[in-house]
């Protein structure tokens, strides 16, 4: 428990300015105290030993697909999914040259100049792309080197004072990351939910149908399935599925209990107010 009038700790994928720190922010607000972490293992372990109260993690691109780590370390851990924030994912090209004429190199983390890439080759063709490890990074090599430009968020822009130059560069209008807050905490129902779920099966025909037909009947709405391997032996999957729902809702609870009658191991992630898409 932290002290009354202590500002919440939370621990975030970093460094200072990246997409996850802006995300933590936006739910998080200004009065919190933010702790970057270098890897995402990192995040959960601060919350674990309990140096701070909540993390924050990437779980999944719309463009670029799952962040397994994120989904490793939720298996092993005891925390508890408590929230999620979904956040647009826009792109700037950030640079103390007064035009694109003047840039002669782009630096950023490879996923972003990735998520840029036909934009960078229809207007900057001659540039040189460099990867850094992070966007932060990219904004901080950029603004110490002479006709040098980063991809990164508006918030870098703020926080190292290196102007934007061009806004929105994606590739893709509907690029959203999705970010996971994780806690000690388990949250009440708020009649709007997400349960998110893991699970392993019995090696045997028609094993995942089964684990799925409860769903259907009991009409809990299944909104998301990913597959991934156990690491425990060759072929042996764990799947990771999302629903409707709270886990305290009797329709969500007693199908829960029927699926787990088919599987080797289940376990409750969390159940977390679902976020919003805009």
């Amino acid at each position: 428990m932290k002290p009354a009038g202590d500002p919440v700790k939370i621990a975030y994928l970093g460094p200072e300015a990246t997409f996850t720190h802006q995300a933590a922010r936006r739910v998080f607000g200004s009065g919190a105290r933010y702790i970057p972490a270098e890897t995402i293992g990192d995040v959960f372990s601060m919350v674990q030993q309990g140096f701070v109260q909540r993390g924050v993690a990437p779980v999944e691109n719309s463009n670029e697909g799952i962040v397994t780590s994120t989904l490793d370390l939720l298996v092993d851990s005891d925390l508890n999914i408590s929230g999620e924030i979904i956040l647009p994912i826009r792109h700037m090209l950030l640079t103390r040259e007064e035009s694109l004429e003047g840039v002669r190199t782009v630096y950023s983390h490879p996923q972003a100049l990735a998520q840029c890439r036909r934009w960078l080759e229809r207007n900057l063709p001659g540039a040189k792309i460099k990867d850094a490890r992070s966007t932060t990074e990219a904004v901080a090599l950029c603004a110490e080197m002479e006709k040098a430009a980063a991809v990164a968020a508006e918030l870098a822009s703020e926080i190292y004072e290196v102007p934007i130059l061009v806004r929105d560069i994606g590739d893709w209008d509907e690029n959203m990351t999705r970010f996971l807050v994780f806690s000690s905490e388990k949250p009440e129902p708020t009649g709007d939910d997400k349960t998110s779920v893991v699970l392993t099966i019995k090696d045997r025909v028609g094993a995942l149908y089964e684990i799925l037909k409860p769903f259907g009947e009991s009409g809990v709405n299944l909104t998301q399935i990913e597959s991934r391997p156990s690491r425990k032996k060759a072929w042996d999957y764990l799947f990771f599925i999302d629903v409707e729902g709270h886990r305290d809702d009797p329709h969500v609870r007693e199908t829960l209990k029927k699926v787990k009658e088919y599987c080797v191991e289940m376990k409750v992630l969390g159940s977390y107010p679902r976020a919003g898409r805009g």
